[in-house]
């Protein structure tokens, strides 16, 4: 028997997972989509070629139910659904809001999965993190490593709070790296590059020394020391990055993400008074 998925969300990220199941072979007609935007229900329904309804409650019947909504949204689209069946996993990838306030809003609702997917997922090389509540058996496990897996890796924590960490990480880290591609991007301009070589260099460098860095079995460390000869430029401009005070503030970045994602899950997670 197929497996059967109801997203409830039909954006970006919603999207990239589909088109990675099917690129796997899974079956469109196995995939519900429900999407309030009329426009996007078209583009749905002609691009990736899966059933797609205006209501939630078209995709309570999936095995897998995954929520793909803005988690502002979250609370008030639970709520009014009925209850689910024992055997369905939902798989949430809202962000900041805690596997227990999505059972408490399904009605006790046991086996769910939180996923933490990053925007590298729209291109096929995501990182997402999970975490599975106590409800969740090891055929749900591996079915959600299954979806998660079709943009890019997945990695399980045992601790919910490590979600946290993981947003801060993988979830917000392409935003450091555009961030650090953006500066020297400019550097590169300023030292009187072009600004499409510039470009062309900076993307690059950082693609070539990834793909190093995943390929290799050397530490960031003892890739950077082969890189790094005495007296050398390399070591002329790490010195400068140290000077400025570049790891003390990719660290403060992080605790501050981190930080924010406690608070997100705080407040996602309040009921009104």
């Amino acid at each position: 028997m197929n497996t059967t998925l109801g997203f409830i969300g039909g954006g970006n990220m919603a999207a990239a997972i589909i088109g990675g199941l099917l690129k796997q072979g899974f079956n469109a007609a196995d995939i519900t989509v429900a999407e309030c935007l009329a426009e996007r229900r078209a583009w749905l329904s002609q691009a990736l070629g899966v059933v797609v309804e205006e209501s939630a409650a078209a995709c309570l019947r999936a095995d897998v139910v995954l929520l793909a909504v803005k988690p502002q949204q979250l609370r008030e689209l639970l709520l009014p659904l009925p209850a689910l069946q024992t055997g369905q996993l939902v798989l949430s990838i809202a962000a900041g809001v805690r596997a227990a306030d999505i059972s408490r809003w399904l009605k006790g609702h046991a086996a769910i999965v939180r996923a933490m997917p990053n925007t590298p997922a729209l291109v096929g090389e995501g990182m997402t993190g999970l975490f599975a509540q106590n409800g969740v058996s090891d055929t749900q496990k591996a079915l959600a490593t299954r979806i998660m897996a079709a943009v890019g890796q997945v990695d399980w924590v045992s601790e919910e709070t490590l979600i946290d960490a993981i947003t801060a990480i993988s979830g917000s880290g392409p935003a450091y790296v555009f961030y650090f591609i953006e500066a020297l991007e400019q550097a590169a301009v300023e030292l009187g590059l072009p600004a499409d070589t510039a470009r062309r260099l900076t993307v690059q460098t950082f693609l070539g020394a990834s793909l190093l860095a995943a390929h290799d079995a050397a530490s960031p460390a003892e890739l950077r020391a082969r890189v790094t000869s005495k007296g050398g430029t390399t070591e002329r401009g790490l010195l400068a990055l140290a000077e400025g005070g570049v790891p003390a503030a990719v660290a403060a970045a992080a605790r501050a993400a981190a930080a924010r994602a406690v608070e997100m899950g705080d407040l996602l997670g309040k009921d009104p008074c």
